[in-house]
């Protein structure tokens, strides 16, 4: 088994299993402050002197001296080869082996190589912050509240509008295929090579060890797309990393919270505010794996969420993440701001307390599970209620804990007993909101959803077949739409469920085979979109720009013909204030697309 596969296997298995878990089931474990204590296994003693510590994943005794990690603590507790104890704790994730090969010495230092062109990348961006040429997003970035001190702790910097890195890289022995696959460069066939991320704020992704492994970059005007990301590389998988948890972990054990947010850029707000154990997932909804990091740091993370429907739909895609990896004193709590703010706009208008006071009024996992079922769906039949049950049924399934499962199953009996069952009399007046508060109800059918007529639907599906990289992106882009077409439909919802599934590709052919297997040969043949695009071949940022402008043009053209029939209403009288409310409010959900490309 070669030395850089073998090591990453570890990586992995580190990563995945929590050593408090590991050590957990020979020694009894007592949580103090941010490490863990217990009788030493390896030696007689009456007062612990054996520590654990979650964060930085090994075990200390001060007695006997004993140290180490899940793998060693496996082998010496166990008495169990090298061999067999990563083989064990393989087995707990579900992780195979790897298979013999043999890697050169090169291939072995290939991957320390990368952190080292992933750190210059960084010094380069900081150092253009600073130059004559930088001076516009340094300004963006006072603009935005972000001191000197603060940029310094993010490493901040700003990737010039040429191929300055290119140029840069190049000159210190860096070939253009290592630029390519650490995503710092973008090779377009038949045109020269270029720098990936030009003209943007550049934020460095830094992982728990403090190294470099990826960036995102922002652009300072209205272009898009606003947000452009490192593509996954040998040292980035986006999927396991929460940004900043490099800063977040020991203050996060200071202040016994950790709050989970949707962007860096929240998490940088939120820091300037004081708030310094904040993180944040990379462009995708929170991942198994992320949940597993943030548990390593406290039991019951928050989930602060923005109080719009894309926080609502974010927070509803972790439920079904975290259900199936929940057990015994660890889950997620949820805090969702009111008025559609974000942290750094809340936080500009009611400052660090109030938002405090918001975030820790949380609302527990079982209650998010229960509004997910009931928000506006009608239990007004025995049949539909015994649908509600059904589902729930099926939802607390997934929980693999039997200790878990058993008491969800029992909280989930009594609140269809005393809200929709013979003890309903009891609250006959529910709320089927999220929050706790008027000024925080969010409702998931507050959204009206807008058709998307086939010829636009064949050109989205088709588009995200084209480029699978996006479709994470832009099925929450879509959950407001509905696809007319059935057979654009189930295609659409079979790739969003390949992704969420773990499905990776290595390009659109190996997609284009997955779905001819599971019956799509017929539609794929007769997609003639696709057949385009497979020839135009456009790169990724044309192909954003193509999707987002289709996309807007079916919501303005729905909102126009809104405002148009509530014109007639209120031109018949037809109740006209609800009406007159409607138009008012469609006027500003229109005026809002419109300026959405400029707009923070």
């Amino acid at each position: 088994m070669a030395t850089t596969e073998l090591q990453r296997f570890c990586d992995e298995l580190r990563a995945k299993i929590s050593i408090a878990d590991v050590v957990g089931q020979k020694v009894k474990l007592t949580r103090k402050g941010r490490e863990y204590t217990g009788l030493c296994p390896f030696h007689n003693e009456k007062t612990p002197s054996f520590t654990v510590n979650e964060a930085k994943g090994f075990y200390h005794c001060f007695g006997c001296g004993a140290h180490g990690d899940i793998i060693k603590f496996e082998m010496d507790a166990n008495g169990l080869t090298f061999m067999d104890a990563i083989e064990k704790l393989g087995h707990k994730v579900g992780m195979a082996l790897p298979k013999l090969s043999h890697e050169s010495k090169e291939q072995v230092e290939k991957r320390n190589s990368a952190y080292d062109i992933m750190e210059m990348a960084c010094k380069f961006f900081e150092k253009n912050l600073r130059l004559t040429g930088g001076q516009e997003a340094l300004n963006y970035l006072y603009g935005r509240g972000f001191d000197d001190a603060i940029i310094a702790k993010f490493r901040l910097g700003f990737a010039p509008n040429n191929n300055g890195l290119k140029a840069q890289l190049s000159s210190k022995g860096i070939s253009e295929k290592e630029m390519a696959e650490l995503g710092l460069l973008t090779i377009p066939e038949g045109r020269r090579p270029h720098d990936f991320f030009r003209n943007r704020v550049m934020i460095p992704i830094i992982d728990k060890r403090g190294k470099v492994i990826a960036f995102g970059g922002r652009v300072m005007d209205g272009s898009q797309p606003k947000y452009l990301n490192s593509p996954e590389t040998p040292v980035f998988n986006k999927r396991r990393v929460l940004y900043n948890l490099n800063n977040a972990r020991d203050a996060g054990y200071e202040a016994k919270n950790l709050i989970i947010c949707e962007g860096y850029m929240d998490v940088i707000a939120m820091d300037k505010y004081g708030i310094s154990y904040a993180v944040a997932p990379l462009g995708t909804a929170l991942t198994e794996d992320q949940i597993a990091e943030a548990w390593k740091v406290v039991q019951e993370p928050i989930c602060c969420f923005d109080g719009d429907s894309a926080g609502v739909r974010a927070a509803i895609r972790s439920v079904d993440r975290v259900l199936p990896i929940l057990k015994p004193g660890y889950s997620l709590k949820y805090a969702f701001l009111p008025d559609k703010q974000d942290p750094d706009e809340f936080l500009k208008a009611h400052g660090q307390e109030e938002f405090l006071k918001v975030v820790n009024d949380t609302m527990p996992l079982k209650d998010l599970l229960w509004k997910k079922n009931v928000d506006g769906q009608p239990l007004n039949t025995p049949e539909q209620k015994a649908l509600l049950e059904k589902n729930i049924r099926e939802e607390v399934a997934k929980i693999t804990d039997e200790t878990v499962r058993g008491y969800y199953t029992q909280d989930m009996k009594n609140k269809i007993y005393h809200e929709i069952g013979r003890g309903a009399w009891r609250q006959q007046d529910k709320n089927t909101h999220f929050g706790k508060t008027e000024k925080t109800t969010i409702s998931l059918a507050s959204s009206v959803r807008t058709n998307l007529d086939d010829l636009v639907a064949e050109f989205v599906v088709s588009a995200l077949i084209a480029y699978p990289q996006l479709i994470e992106e832009y099925e929450e882009k879509l959950l407001n739409f509905e696809i007319k077409s059935s057979k654009l439909k189930v295609l659409f919802e079979t790739l969003c469920e390949m992704v969420h599934d773990g499905a990776e590709f290595e390009n659109t052919d190996d997609l284009l085979q997955s779905l001819k297997d599971k019956g799509f040969a017929d539609v794929l043949q007769k997609n003639i979109e696709l057949k385009m695009l497979k020839k135009q071949c456009p790169d990724v940022i044309k192909m954003r720009q193509n999707l987002d402008e289709r996309i807007l043009e079916v919501q303005l053209k729905q909102i126009e013909s809104d405002i148009r029939e509530c014109a007639r209403q209120m031109e018949n009288d037809e109740s006209f204030s609800e009406a007159y409310s409607r138009y008012e409010t469609l006027k500003k959900e229109r005026d809002s697309l419109l300026s959405s490309q400029g707009a923070d």
